[in-house]
């Protein structure tokens, strides 16, 4: 590496050698007369549509120039640019399965940590660096890098949904304010969030409590109604008795996967209103609630009744002593873990 390289890697961060047109490290850099640096193509495309008027400005100056002055090559900015994209391959962080990719970047994409709402792209560190540099003393509306960009464009006019109309349940922009939307009631984003947020932790803790409960009549139900039905037919010793079993034993087990899936799926739901509760994006927190908010499944729990059982005494006996050993056996490992009785109840019945 030549000391001019070196110098200027040490001396001077990368949006320095950026070109304000397209914010990447300049490629084929050209210097116009002004002393401004631009990708060759960038600088050519600009001037090639003021061809008709034969004047020629600066994007960053708009200082003029007739006749087009022509471009060449700066072979020692060129050669600073080459290192400083050498170091930029070693420092930046490659986009991985689940990441932001950076729309900035040129053939391979690092990862973007921000996203720029009038920009309307996400920037990698080196490319936010130069947003920030580029933008200085201007109010962009920034956020975390998101891959959910366009949802919160308005398609219509291209300008940020940053209104909540209350009257249609929708998201809208400044200018459908005054459009389609118009004597609607409507409010910020930010406002509608926090009610609609509200809500969500209200419909949360009614899935918590349902999921106890779910808990509760799992563990306890079957356990109470098969050892009270039992007990009652206890001397009922006949043939038709057996049939009556299975048939109840079948029952039983279709009613605990019923139950185990309602579980399951209460679960999932509290965990994507978890999930959506801690999102910080308020267009995709409202666009999601509608479908989040209504509980799976139905809230009420059939009852079941088992019919008469064989009571053979041995088989009974031999029934109650297994019983009594598992439940000693798992009530000591859950003991052991600083489990509650009642996680011991469900543990019995998911372990079946």
């Amino acid at each position: 590496m030549c000391a001019c390289s070196e110098m200027a890697e040490a001396t001077f961060s990368q949006d320095k050698f950026s070109c304000p047109v397209c914010l990447d490290l300049l490629k084929d850099p050209v210097t116009i007369p002004c002393g401004h640096s631009y990708c060759k193509c960038c600088i050519t495309n600009c001037w090639d549509q003021e061809d008709g008027k034969r004047v020629y400005s600066c994007p960053q100056c708009r200082q003029t120039f007739s006749p087009r002055p022509a471009l060449n090559k700066s072979t020692m900015l060129a050669e600073v640019v080459e290192q400083l994209k050498k170091t930029e391959l070693q420092t930046a962080v490659p986009a991985g399965p689940g990441d932001v990719e950076c729309d900035i970047c040129t053939g391979r994409k690092h990862k973007a940590i921000k996203s720029c709402l009038v920009c309307l792209n996400s920037f990698c560190q080196n490319h936010f660096d130069q947003h920030e540099n580029l933008f200085k003393g201007k109010r962009h509306h920034l956020m975390d890098a998101t891959g959910q960009l366009q949802e919160m464009i308005c398609c219509k006019h291209e300008k940020l949904l940053e209104i909540y109309c209350r009257t249609d349940q929708s998201c809208i922009c400044v200018l459908c304010m005054v459009d389609e939307h118009k004597n609607h009631e409507i409010g910020s984003t930010a406002a509608e969030r926090t009610e609609k947020q509200r809500q969500l932790d209200e419909t949360r803790r009614e899935f918590q409590q349902q999921i106890q409960d779910r808990l509760c009549e799992h563990s306890e139900m079957i356990f109470t109604e098969l050892i009270s039905s039992i007990e009652r037919r206890r001397s009922e010793v006949t043939q038709m008795i057996r049939a009556r079993e299975k048939t109840a034993v079948r029952r039983a087990e279709g009613l605990m996967e019923r139950l185990e899936q309602e579980i399951d799926d209460l679960r999932k739901r509290n965990t994507e209103l978890e999930q959506l509760s801690d999102t910080r994006d308020h267009i995709h927190f409202l666009q999601s609630f509608p479908s989040l908010s209504d509980p799976p499944g139905s809230p009420d729990v059939p009852s079941i009744t088992f019919g008469s059982y064989d009571d053979v005494e041995q088989s009974v006996s031999q029934l109650r002593q297994k019983l009594e050993d598992f439940c000693r056996q798992e009530f000591e490992k859950i003991s052991g873990k600083g489990k509650t009785l009642k996680t011991f109840n469900t543990s019995l019945i998911l372990r079946r």
